[in-house]
C-alpha cells in the first residue's frame, strides 16, 4: 500500500479487543466510516493463534484504512450467536454497519492479504489513498520538485497500472525534466484501456508544444515580421508558438484566433488545430480555455 501524508496511525488506534458492551461502538458505528474486521478466536485455539497475527500485521500495513476488533468467543457468546460464529477463527469485515466479507479457517498469509485488500477497497480507502497521492503529487510538479513528483506517480502505477492521472502526470514529470523522448516512450506506454483518457490527451498535448518549444524562434525577430506584414501567416503562426513557448499563452491564443480570423483554410486549418492543442494541454476550465473556445466559436458558426 501507497502511504503518504503523517503515516500510519500507532497499532493500538488500528486494533483492539472488543466486547458485547463495546461492540456496537467499536464495529458498528466505527464501521460507519472505515471497515471494520472482526476476528472471532478463542485463547485454547491452535489455528487462531497463527491467524491472528498475520490478520494484524496486514491490517497496520494498511495503514489506517481499515480497524480491527479481536473477540473472545468464550467471553462474548452472545455476540457469536448472532453473528452464527458455529467455529473459530472466523473473520468478518464490516461497512457502514453491516458485514460485507468473510471466512473460517486460518487461510495462508496471501489470502489474508488479499482479504483486507478487498475490504479496504469495498471501503473506498485503495481509491481515496491513491487519490491522495496523486494530488500530492501535483503539488510537488506544481513547486518544481519534479523528482519527488515522478516517483510519487511512479509508485501510484506500481498498485493501478491503469490510474490515467498518475501516467499523465508521469508524462509531464519527463516534460518539465526535458527528457522529451522519455516522456514520449512513457506515453507510447499506456495501457490502450487509457490511451483516450483525458489525462493523457493533456500529456499528449503538453508534449507535442514543449517539441515545438525546443524549436521556437526568437519572438521579438518573429513580432517585426508580423509587423511588417499582417498577411504572413507563417510569421505570425511562428509568433504564436514562440509566445507559448515564452509563457505567453493568452496573446498566442490571441494571434492564432486572428491567424483563423484572416485565413481558416491556411496550411490545412494549422491555427484552429493549434488552438486545440493549447486548449488540451490547458484544464479545461481554465479562463484561457473557456474564452478561447468562445471565440473560436463565434468565428466558426459566424
Amino acid at each position: 500500500m501507497l502511504e503518504l501524508g503523517q503515516g500510519a496511525a500507532p497499532a493500538q488506534d488500528l486494533i483492539k479487543d472488543g466486547s458485547e458492551a463495546t461492540f456496537m461502538q467499536d464495529v458498528v458505528e466505527m464501521s460507519q466510516t472505515v471497515p471494520v474486521i472482526v476476528d472471532f478466536w478463542a485463547p485454547w485455539c491452535g489455528p487462531c493463534k497463527t491467524l491472528g497475527p498475520a490478520l494484524e500485521a496486514a491490517v497496520i500495513a494498511a495503514g489506517g484504512k481499515v480497524r480491527m476488533v479481536k473477540l473472545d468467543v468464550d467471553q462474548n457468546q452472545a455476540i457469536a450467536g448472532q453473528m452464527r460464529v458455529q467455529s473459530i477463527p472466523t473473520v468478518y469485515a464490516f461497512y457502514q454497519g453491516q458485514p460485507i466479507d468473510g471466512f473460517q479457517g486460518a487461510q495462508p498469509e496471501s489470502e489474508i492479504k488479499a482479504f483486507v485488500e478487498r475490504v479496504v477497497a469495498a471501503g473506498g480507502g485503495e481509491d481515496a489513498g491513491l487519490d491522495e497521492a496523486v494530488a500530492a503529487a501535483e503539488e510537488m510538479l506544481a513547486e518544481g520538485a519534479i523528482e519527488d513528483a515522478a516517483q510519487t506517480f511512479a509508485a501510484v502505477l506500481e498498485e493501478e497500472p491503469q490510474n490515467a492521472g498518475a501516467y499523465g502526470g508521469l508524462v509531464r514529470c519527463h516534460i518539465a525534466a526535458g527528457n522529451l523522448d522519455e516522456a514520449e516512450a512513457t506515453l507510447n506506454g499506456a495501457p490502450a484501456e487509457i490511451s483516450t483518457a483525458p489525462e493523457l490527451e493533456a500529456a499528449h498535448a503538453q508534449l507535442e508544444l514543449a517539441k515545438q518549444a525546443a524549436d521556437a524562434g526568437p519572438v521579438a525577430e518573429l513580432r517585426s515580421a508580423v509587423e511588417a506584414d499582417a498577411d504572413n501567416h507563417q510569421a505570425r503562426f511562428d509568433y504564436a508558438t514562440a509566445l507559448h513557448a515564452n509563457g505567453d499563452t493568452e496573446t498566442a491564443i490571441a494571434e492564432l484566433l486572428e491567424l483563423f480570423r484572416r485565413d481558416r483554410e491556411w496550411n490545412d486549418g494549422a491555427a484552429k488545430t493549434q488552438l486545440f492543442t493549447i486548449f488540451d494541454a490547458l484544464p479545461p476550465q481554465d479562463e484561457l480555455v473557456l474564452n478561447g473556445r468562445r471565440k473560436l466559436s463565434s468565428m466558426i458558426f459566424a
